[in-house]
């Protein structure tokens, strides 16, 4: 079953990894921890320990529905269950139905003829369809409707004898947008799409490697960030690579091309205190407040009056720094003030699953400053809207606070196609922007606002990082796919 709209683009999920080091699991958990806001359904880790009983290796695994913190409430969990000195972890963040399937909880775990593997994944596979069918034809029997279990099976059934041979040959058969942390008995292996859709950092703790979705899951337990994994690069991390300091790096088999990185890192989905594809996520929001101040103006009714700027906390208090700074900088008299306050015990709107849960954390979720507001010109910055929902309930309550006039403006373009690649954004119909054929005008009249403004593709693309010839993709505003995609593939068949 597809879970119902949303307001906001879904994170997709959040992926974690040690290797040689006697804390794997907790180290693990706190890089979880940090990168709660990718995903918030569940979480898992594996981890890999030689058993000097049986000469052996052995798994161990907990997982569980709910917040890293409730999952791993019993913390003897990460000292006396998951022991080892490497270990892969994951926090779940569905794309599609089954969101309430504790079976979709990765790291998933198999035995099979090469020996124990994890494995654990950000991203969506785009041809997941077609090989979960041919797979299925020869016979074999799925357990979970995750697309990330189909890379399990290709590797198991792959005619390779070496066991990195046989992932290799797996990761040449699909596509789309994966970066994947894997765990053998003797191996951490992470891997990268050629596109580089989404971000994946290698970093070192007291010798031992990590690797991590963002870099702020290394600042929490004080590793240093070494470099990013490049797009279509296979790393492997064994004893050897503890003795040299870095790992075995070969390229995936498949058509390169020129990187895509997803936009919506910078515009939403990071923490302003992560570094994605390397650069600063902080940098480029204040960056894309400046464009924004300086492409959409406020212009009051009254020259004379008094502009207050506030942000939707949180993931645009930077860009509405950036607003103020720039605004007054072009002469404006603009104030940065906090006119909306959030409850940090309320999930964000679009994790509850089910509609009448969504709305009513909406109403509860912000109350607004009415001193800050009363007679004042009010600017409301944010990221982004989908379907607007949240938008035009923000923009009714902050009515209430009798400002003189409200306007809105926005981070990124208007959102105009879902999204194929591991977010979760409405279908094309209850996008508002779809739903009013992009007439801003028309949008701001829905939300209830005096003016309403917008980035442009271009001053978007103008704002992000491209020193290094970076390329971005931004399908969702323009319906150009730099992944093909299988336009038959049904939403509730797959999630990442």
């Amino acid at each position: 079953m597809m879970q119902p709209a949303l307001d906001k683009p879904r994170c997709h999920c959040a992926i974690f990894g040690v290797f040689g080091h006697e804390a794997a699991a907790q180290l693990t958990y706190y890089g979880l921890l940090a990168q709660q806001h990718r995903g918030q359904e569940g979480s898992g880790i594996v981890t890999s320990e030689f058993d000097t009983t049986q000469q052996r290796y052995r798994f161990h695994s907990h997982k569980a529905a709910g917040l890293v913190d409730d999952v791993y409430r019993d913390r003897s969990l990460l000292t006396d269950v998951l022991r080892g000195k490497a270990s892969v972890g994951h926090n779940r963040y569905s794309t599609a139905g089954s969101a309430d399937n504790e079976a979709n909880i990765q790291p998933f775990t198999v035995l099979y003829k090469g020996g124990n593997l994890a494995i654990a994944h950000n991203g969506n596979l785009t041809n997941f369809r077609e090989i979960r069918k041919r797979l299925q034809d020869s016979g074999t029997i799925f357990q979970t409707t995750c697309d990330t279990e189909v890379i399990l099976h290709l590797i198991a059934r792959s005619p390779k004898t070496d066991k990195l041979e046989q992932i290799r040959d797996a990761l040449a058969q699909v596509e789309g947008a994966y970066c994947l942390v894997i765990l053998t008995d003797q191996r951490l292996i992470v891997a990268r799409d050629h596109h580089g859709v989404r971000p994946l950092a290698i970093g070192r703790k007291d010798g031992a490697f990590v690797v991590a979705s963002e870099t702020v899951a290394f600042d929490i337990i004080d590793a240093e960030y070494v470099r990013d994994v490049k797009p279509g690069e296979m790393v492997v991390f064994d004893e050897e690579s503890l003795r040299t300091g870095e790992g075995k790096s070969s390229t995936i088999p498949g058509e390169t091309s020129r990187p895509h990185h997803c936009i919506f890192e910078f515009i939403y989905f990071s923490r302003p205190d992560s570094q994605i594809f390397g650069h600063s996520v902080d940098k480029v929001r204040r960056k894309l407040g400046k464009t924004l101040a300086s492409a959409r103006p406020v212009k009051p009714k009254n020259p004379e009056d008094k502009v207050i700027v506030i942000n939707v906390p949180d993931s645009s208090n930077t860009a509405t720094m950036g607003f103020v700074q720039a605004t007054n900088k072009m002469g404006g008299n603009a104030k940065l003030e906090i006119g909306l306050i959030r409850s940090h015990y309320i999930g964000r709107t679009f994790i509850a699953p089910r509609q009448e849960v969504r709305q009513n954390k909406v109403k509860i979720k912000y109350n607004i400053v009415k001193g800050v507001l009363k007679d004042h010109v009010v600017v409301i910055v944010d990221d982004s809207i989908v379907r607007g929902t949240t938008s035009k309930q923000l923009v009714q309550l902050i009515r209430q606070g009798q400002p003189k006039e409200v306007h809105f403006r926005v981070t990124a373009p208007p959102i105009t196609h879902p999204c194929h690649y591991g977010m979760d954004f409405p279908t094309q119909a209850e996008l508002i922007a779809h739903q009013f054929n992009g007439d801003i005008d028309a949008i701001a009249k829905e939300l209830g606002v005096d003016s309403l403004g917008y980035l442009t593709i271009e001053e978007l693309l103008a704002s992000a990082p491209t020193e290094n010839g970076e390329q971005y993709c931004t399908a969702c505003f323009s319906g150009k796919y730099p992944i093909p995609i299988d336009i038959r593939q049904s939403k509730d068949e797959h999630e990442a």
